[in-house]
């Protein structure tokens, strides 16, 4: 049965989606069956996995109002297949927008995700969800159906204000909605050892979370940066990177954690 994870922080432009298309690679990459999903309209993870948001018939649009399931909409990419690392993608594009609306007066609206999710969860070990950055009923849907969140974050202090906000929005959907919801640990990217505040940050969230912090440091790399515009992910681009290979290393971490979960 799959482990399924959303990859959240409410904070904008903190590599969320980085993250999340990186890590699904280096789970491939480790051995892992992979099934990633875009929550965020602007379908970015849906590109930076190689493939075109605007040349999907099915997407998770589709899945949410219950129109396809995720057997149908899922693809994958052939340059995910050529480099050997390929995952499945439910992907995203602008028409995820309309789901916010159309949502509101339903049933179940919440829990769309997590019904469509129970038919597949077998064929996978892991469910990354890449969520936009704002608690929407998307977001919410990634919440109720996940085990666990993973917090990409940056060594500074509004980043410290932004986790606050989501370990509290956190708890609200443990309490009410998803009692298997917690976090499964905090990843620091786009790290700059050279940089005095971003190692006091760093040494601030150990000491005050501990083992919650993953062991693995993502640095601040420009192939990593540069991988999308070529839409693959930064360990498919540059595999010798020092980006891609903590994103491997990071994949290992995962499944080693998942293991005392």
């Amino acid at each position: 049965m799959a482990k399924i994870f959303c990859i959240a922080n409410q904070k904008g432009g903190v590599g969320k989606t980085t993250t999340t298309v990186n890590l699904a690679a280096g789970l491939a990459k480790v051995g892992q069956r992979v099934l990633m999903i875009d929550l965020d309209p602007q379908g970015n993870a849906t590109m930076g996995s190689g493939v075109d948001k605007r040349q999907l018939k099915l997407t998770v649009y589709d899945v949410l109002l219950e129109s396809a399931s995720i057997t149908e909409a899922r693809v994958t990419s052939d340059k995910l297949i050529a480099g050997g690392c390929s995952y499945d993608i439910l992907g995203a594009n602008r028409e995820l927008t309309g789901a916010e609306v159309e949502l509101v007066d339903v049933e179940r609206r919440e829990k769309r995700l997590r019904q469509a999710l129970d038919p597949v969860q077998h064929e996978y070990d892991f469910v990354l969800i890449d969520c936009p950055p704002s608690l929407s009923m998307l977001t919410l849907n990634g919440l109720c159906c996940a085990h666990g969140v993973i917090v990409p974050m940056q060594c500074e202090y509004f980043a410290l204000e932004g986790l606050t906000d989501l370990v509290n929005t956190i708890r609200q959907v443990h309490a009410n909605l998803n009692r298997e919801l917690a976090i499964i640990g905090l990843l620091r990217v786009m790290f700059d050892p050279r940089i005095t505040l971003q190692q006091e940050v760093s040494e601030q969230l150990k000491s005050h979370f501990g083992s919650k912090v993953f062991n693995i440091v993502i640095p601040r790399n420009v192939r990593l940066a540069e991988a999308p515009s070529y839409g693959v992910p930064g360990v498919l681009f540059d595999p010798s990177s020092k980006g891609a290979q903590a994103f491997i290393d990071f994949a290992r971490e995962m499944v080693e954690r998942i293991g005392t979960l």
